[in-house]
């Protein structure tokens, strides 16, 4: 199989990685891709949203199998392009790929084949958010529509606040287009899981659970950001748990996209609360989650280019004994440019990459780097690297991963040092 991979961070590189690792990839491509990434695959400078000229190198070099790391370009018509020309492409149609690119269409579909969700609102006129924040009970998350980079969501301890959230996406000051309306909805108290599963379109392959950090600080303090570590599985999943996941949240989804008319094909990453054992979703992903993946393609056992493939082509239900999970567990914690996810400095220069390789358990993934002179490697993103581990337990991996962070020298990046306190 010749396959080209869509994306630049952390997310494909793990992606990249695995794929090498396939008997049956016999040539990978990335575009644009990133320093780690050319370690196994050909990077072909192509941005991830010049659509057509992604199409057409997937047929002047007879791509037999299109994987899409990121949101944007799915929501934006990729896969529907890519399937026009009748190349296999692992990811949603532009109409499937709302349930991510807009929230309210996901909440709406929530609502209307009674899958487990917060109440909501949704609003394009503020004078009406303001209303409804007025009569709401505090805190209160107030979230873009569309597309924020993980960034359009507002947690909100008091009215003033919400308000001024609302006001802020609502008038494009904050969020640009992707706040053109916006979804209020009552603050759920729990522990947060991601849950993992592909389809393609009508059959369900249950993969596994991570648990995110998107607070910047320590103690889960400070803004939010698109992930400062991860950990795989989550220190709370039983068999029970997630089959309620499975019954409640995922099988559903597929059908009512299905019934929708536009049947979801890709991989489904369900951001879920968790409170006294029920389950109830927050959000909808179109694409593996960053860091999530990378501590996912470090457990996952099988070949991921022909796993891909089948859903690509609706033979899903052939995979089912192809897939299996390490008993270990991984944990990916993320070096961030210090600054982030405010403004940073870029092209700073990271050295002992080699070094923190060689710990025992621990690879480095490349999301924000780029290749300076001398073959160095500089810093171009908010987030960085996700330096990543697998161990007997989540101390193991904990151990292994700040081993290998401690063996970098960048004084420009930062870390948090409690990726994994809740399970520890």
């Amino acid at each position: 199989m010749r396959i080209l991979l869509i994306g630049s961070g952390g997310r494909e590189h793990a992606l990249a990685w695995k794929l090498a690792q396939s008997e049956s990839c016999t040539k990978l491509y990335c575009a644009p891709g990133n320093v780690g990434i050319s370690a196994q695959a050909e990077c072909v400078p192509i941005s991830v949203d010049a659509i057509d000229d992604l199409v057409a190198f997937a047929k002047d070099n007879a791509i037999d199998l299109v994987v899409v790391g990121p949101e944007t370009p799915l929501v934006d018509g990729l896969a529907d392009k890519l399937n026009a020309e009748n190349i296999n492409v692992f990811g949603p149609s532009a109409k499937a790929a709302q349930l991510e690119g807009s929230k309210g269409f996901m909440k709406d579909l929530c609502a209307k084949y009674d899958i487990p969700t917060a109440k909501y609102g949704r609003f394009k006129d503020v004078e009406l958010a303001i209303y409804f924040i007025e009569e709401a009970d505090m805190p209160i998350v107030v979230k873009t529509d569309g597309l924020a980079a993980g960034k359009g969501v507002i947690i909100c301890e008091t009215k003033e606040q919400a308000i001024e959230a609302a006001r802020d996406m609502l008038s494009g000051s904050s969020f640009g287009s992707a706040g053109h309306e916006v979804v209020i909805e009552e603050f759920l108290e729990g522990e947060e899981v991601s849950f993992f599963a592909l389809s393609d379109g009508k059959t369900i392959l249950p993969l596994t659970s991570a648990q995110d950090h998107k607070r910047v600080g320590e103690g889960d303090t400070g803004l939010n950001t698109g992930g400062m570590g991860a950990y795989s599985p989550a220190h709370f999943m039983t068999p029970a748990l997630e089959q309620q996941i499975i019954e409640k949240t995922i099988e559903p989804t597929i059908a009512a996209m299905a019934a929708e008319g536009c049947a979801f094909t890709g991989v489904l990453f369900a951001g879920l609360m968790v409170k006294d054992g029920v389950v109830t979703l927050l959000e909808h992903n179109i694409r593996f989650g960053d860091p999530e993946c990378q501590t996912l393609m470090m457990r996952m056992q099988g070949d991921l280019a022909q796993i891909l493939l089948a859903a690509a082509q609706g033979r899903l239900d052939e995979m089912k004994d192809q897939i299996s999970w390490s008993d270990d567990s991984a944990m990916c914690v993320v070096m961030a440019a210090k600054g982030y996810p405010g403004s940073y400095e870029k092209n700073t220069v990271i050295s002992g990459i080699d070094q923190a390789n060689e710990i025992d358990g621990a690879y480095v993934f490349h999301a924000g780097t780029t290749e300076g002179e001398n073959s160095a490697v500089l810093s171009v993103g908010g987030r960085v690297l996700g330096v990543t581990a697998t161990g007997s337990t989540i101390a193991e991996a904990q151990i292994r991963a700040y081993k290998s962070v401690d063996c970098l020298d960048w004084a420009e990046g930062f870390c948090r040092r409690d990726i994994g306190w809740r399970a520890l």
